[in-house]
């Protein structure tokens, strides 16, 4: 079972997926990753979406450049967090306004610009609220950065 989806928007998202591997890895949590469009292939993620929730995904990150509406599609169709990635690009602006600019009741968090691994830190950190194994390598993990 993947705790965690990640979403890639395209293939040339793929780097960025490399940044958040090692903390999954680090922390021991099963992940799934999958590359579909909201714009492309809307009806193939809203049906992978519906999946990953009967299979027990708790929380999805949707990486994304350009328009970076995945994000707040994936959040239109789960109650479960979405944590946005913006890609940086020609005009990196886009990608964050299209995820730090979601209506009423359609909530994504979002960090930093290509900030794959903040994004699968606070996934774990989401995670750790009810997973004292996580909580506590949570708290090893920051301190060996400090």
């Amino acid at each position: 079972m993947a705790r965690v989806a990640i979403i890639l928007g395209s293939k040339s998202d793929e780097p960025l997926l490399e940044k958040a591997k090692p903390i999954a890895e680090f922390f021991l949590l099963d992940y799934a990753v999958e590359i579909l469009s909201a714009h492309r292939s809307h009806k193939k993620l809203e049906k992978r979406i519906e999946e990953l929730e009967k299979e027990g995904t708790e929380v999805f990150i949707g990486i994304a450049g350009l328009s970076a509406a995945l994000p707040g599609f994936i959040a239109s169709l789960t109650i479960k967090p979405v944590i946005g990635v913006p890609v940086s690009g020609k005009v990196s602006l886009d990608a964050i306004l299209s995820m730090v600019q979601m209506p009423g009741g359609v909530p994504v968090a979002v960090v930093g610009l290509d900030r794959s691994d903040n994004g699968m830190i606070l996934a774990c950190e989401i995670l750790a609220l009810k997973d004292e194994k996580l909580r506590e390598k949570l708290i090893e993990y920051k301190r060996s950065i400090e």
